[in-house]
């Protein structure tokens, strides 16, 4: 059920892709404004992550998907109902904020209460959710686009699914075990653990919930803890994966897409169709991850995914340079290889990894720290990215990402540990974080 979360994710950041032109002729955008309308769910995504952790860890994660939810509700409505740039922007930045609220809690709440052996499925299926939310907006933009106002209901969309989400959170959806029992509540947590794998499985669980979180300080998390000691090592491994995962230029890539597209002959004005056909490769290889993640487990799939990145855009930077209809396949075959590669691997895998190397006492707080940080270089290399082609070229710009690639399949087979079938608490001994 958390994964729904992810299914609105993906509506709110994908929704506005199709009510551009609208809104720009709507509001009577200048370039500049038009581009605050757009980031400014970017905006909102940092504030929202750098707030709900610490907010998670004292109130519950299902308190904060409640909230998640009602304003998920609220900013949809405001984009479309807004009759000035202002009330639009506003809600933009609400809806951000929501967005970055369940980018943090959602992986978390799942590697929480998940099975070892069963909880990277579960946690890619939170990106399989946000992919089907992205493809869904896609679908929906073309379908609202000859509508008399269509913009608006491209916006407010994910009202409805705001609604369903708020009601059965209330109605069926349980807090973290591991949280329940952090705070105290033993007996509830054991319940919560029951209804999961029955009670052989909830009575050995608790008992690794206990022994961890005796063996752990249990005091109240302070965000200067995460730069000292042992923690501050794998709080640094989480930031730069996420870091990573945007550095290697993925939403430059697909901001690009439209008119790399144009090039190659395919669907040239048809915009919305060509965003589909992204959308669709995105969907089929998040399946991909979804299916290997707990069979050959995250390291590998991290390797194969940025040393395929990093081919894919060798052969983009190859292939812009030939002329006629070889280059224009090539070009095309690239940039899917490139987005499928990455949807198998870098879009999943590291929301899983930053849920699991986290211990239990500082999950909320510190997975805030990585997911702000994971927004923080999705809005520096969108907002870069006109600036680096128009002064170094499109090729130089693409091979900057190559080598970003590069660097993160580096970095992956040196410091990312493996993480597949082992419990939480397995992990912290692993990591060095308890004896």
């Amino acid at each position: 059920m958390a994964v729904q979360s992810g299914l609105i994710f993906g509506l709110n950041m994908a929704g506005i892709s199709g009510a551009v032109p609208f809104i720009q002729e709507y509001f009577e955008l200048t370039e500049v404004s038009l581009g605050v309308a757009v980031s400014s769910i970017m905006l909102g995504c940092l504030a929202g992550a750098m707030i709900i952790g610490s907010l998670s860890d004292k109130y519950g994660r299902k308190s904060m998907l409640i909230v998640s939810a009602i304003v998920f509700i609220i900013s949809s409505l405001g984009c479309a109902v807004a009759d000035s740039l202002w009330i639009f922007v506003a809600s933009r930045f609400l809806s951000g904020i929501g967005v970055g609220f369940v980018s943090v809690i959602a992986p978390a709440y799942i590697s929480e209460i998940a099975p070892a052996d069963k909880r990277g499925t579960l946690v890619t299926g939170n990106q399989f959710a946000i992919v089907i939310g992205i493809l869904l907006a896609y679908v929906f933009n073309y379908g609202f686009a000859e509508m008399e106002d269509g913009w608006r209901l491209m916006m407010g969309a994910p009202v409805v699914f705001g609604v369903i989400f708020l009601l059965l959170l209330i109605l069926s959806f349980p807090e973290s075990p591991r949280w329940l029992a952090k705070t105290g509540r033993y007996e509830k947590a054991n319940l919560v653990l029951q209804k999961i794998g029955g009670e052989k499985f909830a009575k050995t669980e608790l008992a690794n919930i206990k022994d961890g979180l005796a063996n752990s300080d249990q005091s109240k998390v302070r965000l200067s803890e995460l730069f000292k000691g042992r923690i501050a090592k794998v709080v640094l491994l989480g930031c730069l994966l996420a870091a990573f995962q945007q550095i290697t230029g993925i939403n430059a890539v697909i901001s690009y897409a439209p008119t790399i597209f144009s090039s190659t002959g395919v669907g040239g004005d048809q915009a919305l169709m060509q965003s589909i056909l992204v959308g669709f490769v995105n969907f089929a290889f998040t399946i991909v991850a979804l299916w290997l993640i707990d069979r050959v487990g995250r390291k590998v799939l991290l390797l194969v995914g940025t040393a395929g990145m990093t081919v894919s855009i060798a052969c983009l930077i190859g292939f812009s340079n030939v002329e006629g209809q070889l280059g224009d396949i090539g070009v095309l075959v690239s940039l899917l290889s490139y987005i499928a590669f990455f949807a198998a691997s870098l879009a999943p895998v590291m929301w899983v990894v930053i849920s699991e190397i986290y211990p239990t006492r500082v999950r909320g707080i510190a997975m805030s720290l990585a997911t702000a940080t994971c927004w923080l270089f999705t809005f520096i290399t969108v907002q870069l990215l006109p600036v680096m082609i128009g002064q170094m070229g499109n090729a130089f710009t693409f091979g900057v990402f190559g080598f970003f690639s590069f660097l993160a399949f580096v970095f992956v087979l040196k410091y990312i540990p493996e993480t597949k079938g082992k419990t939480l608490e397995e992990l912290e001994v692993q990591l060095g974080l308890k004896g």
